[in-house]
């Protein structure tokens, strides 16, 4: 059952990612990583909330955290397009766009798992 919880999650998280990069695309164009920015950061908020929610309120059946956490979650977040996009930021000289997306996304993301497990206490 494990398998499948992830499994499961797995698909709908990367359909999720997919749908959420395109939307972001075609409403804020690629010259910079919008979307990698966008996924990373809700995709923090939801860890927090969700595992927060799961580990300290043990909301759901046990195949919640495994389903969401590893497997959702974990084709949604995008790290290592973050890397990449980083990695040509910096290739083709956009120097500051690079350091921008790092500092942006880091501090972005901390903010969003602090959020998501502050609203997750809250209930």
């Amino acid at each position: 059952m494990t398998y499948l919880a992830i499994s499961i999650g797995a698909v709908l998280g990367a359909n999720a990612r997919y749908l959420v990069g395109g939307w972001v695309a075609e409403r804020y164009g690629a010259t910079f990583p919008w979307a990698t920015l966008l996924v990373n950061v809700s995709g923090s908020f939801l860890v927090g909330f969700i595992l927060t929610l799961v580990t300290e309120r043990s909301v759901g059946p046990w195949w919640v955290r495994p389903g969401l956490a590893i497997g959702f979650m974990g084709s949604y977040t995008t790290f290592s397009a973050f890397s990449y996009e980083t990695l040509r930021l910096v290739e083709s000289g956009s120097i500051l766009a690079a350091g921008a997306n790092v500092a942006g996304s880091v501090t972005a993301a901390l903010l969003g798992v602090f959020l998501g497990a502050a609203l997750a206490r809250a209930l």
